[in-house]
């Protein structure tokens, strides 16, 4: 009996876990493929809406960077509602001009150099961002992949489990084996279709999240991208420099930089200069005024400002380095994880699931013909399913490292000057 309740825990684990096939022919037309489904969800995510307009307002800020400050209009009245001959308006002195604030200490440039150390920022977010698209879509992709494949596992062992349970009852009824087979063969294909139910419940899920990714319904998939069997030996070393994790840290860095040299013009006082026009009330004469302006930092000398430009620059420094660090290591960690589920995958798909299923073939005879046990065939079954569950659990595991790997790695765009 425990051999039972281990074949019918195999069939359960079914609905998690998924089954490798050795067809390879051609992808039908209505299949959809991971490349279209990735080009489909780039085309009207709001993950890439949200990229794309932190870039425009970042594009915004440039702009509102390079404008010089705005003139102001200046008026004044003199001698005016005073006692003697300064009453009412006979002596009084009407001034109209214009002032106009002058940046000194390239204030303008280094909110310049910000903004652009922005703008890159926000250009890398939104590589960000369609990187982490598509490493969502190619994960979403491949737990449909797998429920898909989950469920032709199901039904295969739910056949055999109704196979097994009608070959019980001749037996049975030839009185050649005991009423407890029938049982046990019954139990089986009730597990069995419990297994099977269950994986079409999270194939829908699966296929479900997937098409609210896409803005599209979903229905057959690209299996033969699933059941591809990595090859050995293709062990290669990734690194994080160049890659976009390397290049925001370094735009932090960057961002940092230019807030130190923004600081520092502050330091140098603005100049606002003036010219009006006088009007005297009593010889209805016209006169020009010139004025200047300048602020003392008397208070505020502006060297507070540029310590904590500094040390935020220094912070922005170390961070860069914590992430490359973390970078390596995140590579080294998820290469390691796709290749040994690439060579768990070759390993249970190959001969060791050739041979289970040769097994398993040779029981089913050989139970129908009275020359095995019940036994003997659910242990065969079991062995046939573990192998299969094996090899795709493997196979799901090797397409999920892999997308991270992309991911991890994902080349940082160049710079305008270095594009071709």
């Amino acid at each position: 009996m425990n051999r039972i309740i281990a074949a019918g825990l195999g069939a359960v684990a079914c609905a998690s876990s998924l089954q490798a096939q050795t067809d390879r022919t051609a992808v039908p037309a209505s299949v959809l493929t991971l490349a279209e489904a990735i080009e489909r969800a780039g085309a009207s995510s709001p993950f890439r809406d949200a990229g794309s307009a932190g870039l425009r307002a970042a594009e915004a800020q440039r702009r509102v960077a390079a404008l010089r400050p705005n003139p102001s209009i200046v008026g004044e009245a003199e001698n005016v509602a005073g006692t003697g001959i300064y009453q009412g308006l006979r002596s009084s002195e009407t001034t109209l001009g214009l002032a106009l604030p002058l940046e000194l200490g390239g204030k303008r440039g280094a909110r310049i150099a910000v903004a652009e150390a922005q703008l890159g920022r926000a250009g890398l977010q939104a590589e960000i961002a369609r990187a982490d698209l598509r490493l969502r879509v190619t994960q979403s992709y491949n737990a449909a992949a797998a429920a898909q494949r989950c469920v032709a596992i199901a039904q295969d062992q739910a056949g055999i489990a109704a196979e097994v349970l009608r070959a019980a009852r001749v037996r049975v009824q030839a009185g050649r084996a005991s009423p407890l087979e029938e049982q046990r063969a019954a139990v089986a294909r009730i597990l069995a279709e419990g297994a099977l139910d269950r994986a079409r419940r999270s194939t829908e899920v699966a296929s479900g999240n997937l098409a609210r990714l896409l803005g599209m319904p979903v229905d057959r998939l690209d299996l033969a991208w699933f059941d591809a069997v990595p090859p050995g030996g293709t062990h290669r070393t990734s690194s994080a420099a160049g890659t976009l994790t390397a290049a925001s840290a370094r735009a932090d860095l960057d961002t940092a930089t230019a807030q130190v040299r923004l600081a520092r013009s502050q330091r140098v006082p603005d100049l606002t200069v003036s010219a009006s026009a006088r009007r005297l009330e009593q010889t209805n004469d016209v006169a020009a005024v010139f004025g200047i302006s300048i602020p003392l930092n008397v208070f505020n000398n502006g060297r507070a400002s540029i310590a904590v430009a500094e040390a935020q620059r220094e912070q922005s420094d170390a961070r860069r380095r914590v992430a490359l660090l973390d970078a390596e290591q995140a590579v080294a960690t998820v290469q390691a994880e796709a290749e040994n589920a690439a060579t768990t995958a070759r390993n249970a798909s190959g001969p060791a699931l050739a041979a289970a299923a040769e097994a398993a073939r040779i029981a089913r005879i050989g139970y129908r013909e009275g020359k095995f046990g019940q036994l003997d065939l659910l242990d065969a079954e079991r062995t046939l399913l573990e192998t299969r569950t094996t090899a795709i659990d493997a196979l799901a595991a090797h397409h999920d490292a892999q997308a991270r790997l992309e991911r991890l790695t994902a080349a940082a765009p160049l710079p305008e000057d270095d594009r071709p």
